[in-house]
């Protein structure tokens, strides 16, 4: 089933959080990784369109952006959403990684720890590179958060089949995981895979 975007709101406060009413009380789905994992990218091959901007510059998102996810178009569209996608500030970025990192504890944290509706965690890790000390402790605090999350690899059109093999088995072992989806932009492998995790939390 496909799900149609619309752009919600931009968060730099919990008091901006959309509120959560009778009528939009649907599962929520955050993507997070580092400031240059490709997750704009991803929300907009998972979402078939470019409601997430790209920029060339990683780190330019400073907020919280929510995009809500519906059945139907126009007149037929379901009022309520089936899901709602939080798309959170990239972290780990050399030039700006402190400010960003002294705005977590002001919306970030609280909304991750939190946020009741909050159904998925989405983790971006790179294929192409090592296994990253930033990537291993935000899948530990979800852990210690109980939340549930789901661990997908970028980027994975840039390697061959044998390395990404080998990469996707060094990243699942580095950091403790059964499962660990990759994905491309690009080939679109990996995105249905992707997409039926999360229509798994709408049901």
């Amino acid at each position: 089933m496909r799900l149609n975007p619309i752009f919600l709101l931009s968060a730099t406060d919990v008091a901006h959080f959309p509120s959560l009413d009778a009528t939009h009380h649907a599962p929520e789905v955050a993507f997070l990784g580092r400031s240059n994992v490709g997750k704009s990218s991803l929300i907009n091959a998972v979402l078939g369109s470019k409601q997430a901007k790209v920029s060339s510059t990683p780190g330019r998102t400073r907020a919280i952006n929510f995009f809500a996810l519906h059945e139907g178009v126009g007149e037929k569209r379901k009022s309520a959403p089936t899901l709602i996608l939080a798309d959170l500030p990239g972290y780990g970025y050399a030039k700006i990684s402190k400010s960003i990192s002294a705005e977590w504890p002001k919306f970030i944290e609280p909304y991750l720890a939190e946020r009741e509706t909050l159904a998925l965690c989405i983790c971006l890790v790179d294929t192409n590179i090592p296994p990253q000390e930033s990537d291993a402790q935000l899948i530990q605090h979800l852990r210690l958060l109980q939340k549930p999350f789901l661990v997908v690899g970028t980027k994975a059109d840039k390697l061959s089949n044998n390395t990404l093999a080998k990469s996707v088995a060094l990243l699942k072992r580095e950091h403790g995981l059964d499962e660990l989806v990759p994905c491309s932009t690009k080939t679109k492998a990996g995105i249905k895979e992707l997409w039926a995790h999360m229509m798994a939390v709408a049901d």
